[in-house]
């Protein structure tokens, strides 16, 4: 029988007969074998590798097999560890959730055989927890009955503790902070020395050279213990220990057999020295700081600025790592005691839960049923508020960052599409008081210019004629009155011709001209009322026409309204005088440049828009009516607090953000949130400036949270 992940080297005769024996009882009992060829999944976390086949492949609902195979370093199998695991289908719509335990045995030589029977088909996830004395690895796996193959989700590894070098036993036992200071040159000058010994140490660790480590190492632990010297009398106690413990961290590196051992010292020497960079800035000028994602170190260090080059990962990822900021979180198992400490002060547990597993909830502590880690409390203050912990180290797991709140002008960008119109202060109708017929006809074409004051057609009416010759009669007749002793008598007569025809929209001039001939004008010519463009045209030579019949509609161009819909949200935001930038797709390079008109003072109901109206002038007639524009308005909301939009958590009809209270602490704090400007949101009600929010990790801090507090709070 061939077993690929086993070299029986490393067993002693007698292992190896148990091995056997082992292997085929089980394979004659017809319970299942390892099968041969590569792993289906190989997963390793510190120092231990976890090789698994699974049988049968595809999987199915009943009598699937893993066989798990569990090495340590130097691919030693580990023939003791503890292995548990458990399967979980997470509920869906009215379906509760499902989950069991797989049934494992130790098949000797480091094989394990842990079996499985789904209560129904489907995706499954898998959480393995293998302990042991070398370490501990939490795996998490998914399968899908019927479909093969097996998919790595999580995993999570840690070294044992008996085996740890000093710099991780001070690391679990050191938690300083420092207030701002400005250190004498007596201690100021010894570490200047100390940062340039670290930026040694750092390039030799960085290119995977440990030769000319010890001697950085001594330089460096030197000149710090020259640095606490150089304290004055009174200076802080905590200052005074951060030099301390940083110059033990600087001798552990120095006499550290291997790179490994001399990485985890380096990362606590980074630890104390940010720390002071970050209590007197001199220290940091010209230094930048980065984060390693990869390393179970302290994650942090300092260079120069410039290409990132990881003094943890070495020349295999030179350039791991992002810029980070100057804070100094407690070490990890600190956090972890800090917590213990505060949920006992605040004298009421609500519950223990498990942080693999957070729907486990007991009411006193002990271990979690589905991976044995130990529980923590949940104090009443968590239950209550939501206030979570989550350590340094988890934070970097499932990818928590933040962000300080600052206050900032806020100018919102509203961009809309805009239709170019008539400007209705510029419309002109042509139409009659009387009846008649065309009897000629001048402009016959839509779209013809035309002057103010050009004939349009001539006009044939039975009703003019007869009042012009009126206006002849009582012309006559006040004519021959002027000779009598009454001169003024018919001269009412003759005003009141004029009006009527004056009515009949007859010009003063074509008035006189029928008073000065003594002949009634048959076919009367109408003028236009103004220049422009015929946009309309209802008529044509001969045709009767009817008064307040539109004949003619008459647009001038010179000057154009655009008019802009608004969604009603960005209404507000719009004023009276605003400037805007407008553009045209069918006009390249042309940018155009108006301000709000007015702003119509209703809604369309269907689209839910508002009306604002521009103004443009149209000198080179570039612009018609009915064409499509851009419209970019900008509204400066002066200065105002904003929070990225990816701090939001949307909860309903509320809007969260988990605030940072320091020391691990992060609170669900509810907020009320204004106008967004680009990628940011306005924050009417809850932060201020200065506060440090989450912008990455929310949605796993949030179930967190959830889990936590009461459920009112959600």
């Amino acid at each position: 029988m061939k077993i690929p992940f086993f070299s029986f080297r490393h067993l002693a005769p007698s292992g190896v007969a148990l091995l056997v024996v082992t292997l085929l009882l089980t394979a004659a009992c017809g319970s299942g074998r390892p099968p041969s060829g590569d792993p289906t999944v190989t997963t390793r976390a510190g120092d231990i590798s976890l090789n698994l086949w699974l049988s049968p492949d595809p999987p199915g609902q009943s009598g699937t097999i893993l066989w798990l195979g569990v090495e340590g370093s130097g691919d030693d199998p580990v023939v003791d560890a503890d292995v548990r695991s458990s399967y979980l289908m997470p509920a869906m719509g009215s379906m509760a959730e499902m989950r069991g335990q797989g049934v494992v045995s130790n098949e000797g030589g480091g094989l394990y055989r842990v079996e499985f029977d789904f209560p129904m088909p489907g995706t499954w996830t898998l959480d393995f927890a293998v302990a042991s004395d070398i370490g501990r690895v939490e795996a998490e796996y998914s399968l899908t009955t019927g479909a093969k193959g097996l998919r790595e989700l999580d995993v999570r590894g840690s070294r044992a503790l008996s085996g740890a070098a000093d710099t991780d036993r001070h690391q679990a036992t050191v938690a300083l902070r420092l207030d701002p200071i400005e250190l004498p040159d007596t201690a100021l000058e010894p570490l200047r020395t100390s940062f340039a010994a670290y930026e040694d140490a750092r390039v030799l660790l960085a290119g995977d050279s440990p030769e000319g480590l010890a001697e950085r190492g001594e330089r460096l632990a030197r000149s710090l213990d020259l640095a606490r010297q150089g304290l004055p009398e009174g200076a802080g106690s905590d200052l005074a220990r951060c030099l301390e413990e940083a110059a033990k961290a600087a001798e552990s590196m120095g006499k550290a057999g291997d790179l490994g051992v001399a990485r985890r010292a380096f990362g606590e020497v980074s630890r104390f020295l940010i720390l002071l960079a970050s209590a007197d800035p001199r220290l940091a000028e010209g230094l930048s700081v980065f984060e390693c994602p990869m390393t179970e170190t302290f994650p942090k260090w300092m260079q120069k600025s410039g290409e990132t080059d990881n003094p943890f990962m070495g020349t295999a990822m030179p350039t791991c790592g992002a810029g980070s900021d100057w804070t100094v979180p407690a070490p990890a198992s600190l956090v972890e005691v800090e917590a213990h400490a505060d949920a006992a002060h605040a004298g009421d547990i609500a519950h223990y839960t498990c942080s693999m597993h957070p729907s486990v909830e007991q009411e006193g502590p002990g271990t979690c049923p589905i991976c044995s880690m130990n529980l923590t409390p949940v104090s009443r203050e968590e239950f209550e508020t939501g206030v979570i912990r989550i350590d340094a180290a988890r934070r970097q797991e499932i990818g928590v960052r933040t962000k300080v709140v600052e206050a900032r002008p806020v100018t919102v960008t509203i961009r809309t599409v805009a239709t170019v119109t008539y400007d209705e202060t510029r419309l002109y109708e042509v139409s009659l008081k009387n009846r008649g017929w065309i009897e000629r006809l001048f402009v016959e074409e839509t779209g013809q210019p035309v002057r103010r004051g050009q004939t349009l057609f001539n006009l044939y009416s039975p009703e003019l004629l007869s009042a012009q010759e009126e206006l002849l009669t009582a012309v006559a007749s006040q004519a021959r009155a002027r000779q009598s002793e009454a001169p003024d008598r018919a001269d009412y007569l003759v005003d009141a011709a004029r009006r009527r025809l004056s009515l009949w929209d007859l010009s003063d001039a074509q008035i006189e001209e029928v008073i000065r001939t003594g002949k009634p004008v048959e076919n009367l010519p109408i003028p236009s009322p103004a220049s422009g463009f015929v946009v309309e045209k209802n008529v044509v030579e001969g045709a009767a026409v009817e008064p307040g019949q539109t004949l003619y509609r008459i647009a001038d161009l010179s000057t154009l309204w655009l008019q802009a819909e608004v969604y009603e949200s960005e209404l507000p935001l719009v004023e009276v005088g605003q400037e805007a930038e407008v553009t045209f797709p069918y006009l390249p390079g042309r940018r155009l440049r108006a301000r709000v008109d007015y702003i119509y003072p209703y809604l369309e109901r269907g689209s839910r828009t508002g009306t604002v109206r521009f103004e443009l002038p149209n000198p080179g007639l570039e612009l018609k009516p009915d064409m499509y524009a851009d419209v970019v308005l900008e509204a400066s909301r002066g200065d105002r607090v904003v929070v990225p939009e990816e701090a939001v958590v949307y909860a309903g009809p509320r809007r969260l953000v988990f605030l940072d209270l320091g020391e691990g602490r992060l609170q669900p704090r509810t907020v009320e949130l204004g106008v967004k400007s680009g990628d940011s949101y306005e924050v009417l009600e809850g932060l201020a400036a200065g506060d440090i929010v989450v912008t990455s990790g929310n949605f796993l801090v949030a179930a967190e949270s959830r889990l936590k507090s009461a459920t009112e709070k959600w």
